[in-house]
């Protein structure tokens, strides 16, 4: 096990409008924890330079090195990178608001989904296949009001095969990571 990295600073002084580490957070740590002999090295993408900014000082905190691509989604890095990515994990906004609060600036960015709670995450969804190598690996942060079943059907019609890692209930949310590879 790999002890919970130091993030003191989130959600304080200058990073006070970045999302703190929260029960997503560490489900997913758990879940990349069970795949670790399978990720070598990341490369990060954040459309919030605010946050992307957090992501440096969380890494340098914990003695990493990163260089966050400031980019909305997948955007920075197509077509240089198609079949190229070997891991790709996406903690995505997924709670169910109104559609109008997608894409704000402020804190609410960090969560609002929009309808289902799935707008964010569709609009990558059809770039998945594309990205990945052909050993790659995407994982994806759901609640159960995302539908995780559908999910993992629907992107049967991109040639990926999905599976629930793992799930555990966290307050009012049921949070799953999902695991896709190409079929």
């Amino acid at each position: 096990m790999f002890s919970t990295p130091f993030s003191s600073h989130v959600g304080r002084g200058e990073f006070t409008d970045v999302y703190d580490p929260a029960e997503d957070t560490f489900l997913l740590m758990d879940a990349l924890e069970k795949d670790v002999n399978e990720i070598r090295k990341l490369c990060c993408t954040d459309i919030n330079p605010l946050a992307a900014a957090c992501s440096v000082e969380s890494a340098r905190c914990n003695g990493v090195n990163i260089q966050p691509i400031i980019t909305d989604l997948v955007t920075g890095l197509m077509p240089r990178l198609q079949n190229q990515v070997d891991v790709l994990i996406f903690n995505p906004p997924y709670v169910v608001t109104p559609s109008e609060e997608i894409g704000g600036h402020g804190i609410e960015a960090s969560w609002a989904g929009g309808e289902r709670g799935r707008e964010v995450m569709d609009r990558l969804f059809p770039q998945v296949s594309a990205l990945l190598s052909s050993q790659g690996l995407f994982y994806l942060v759901t609640i159960q009001e995302n539908n995780p079943e559908e999910i993992i059907q629907s992107l049967k019609s991109s040639s990926l095969k999905g599976t629930v890692l793992i799930s555990r209930q966290a307050g009012r949310e049921h949070l799953s990571v999902l695991k896709f590879w190409k079929a």
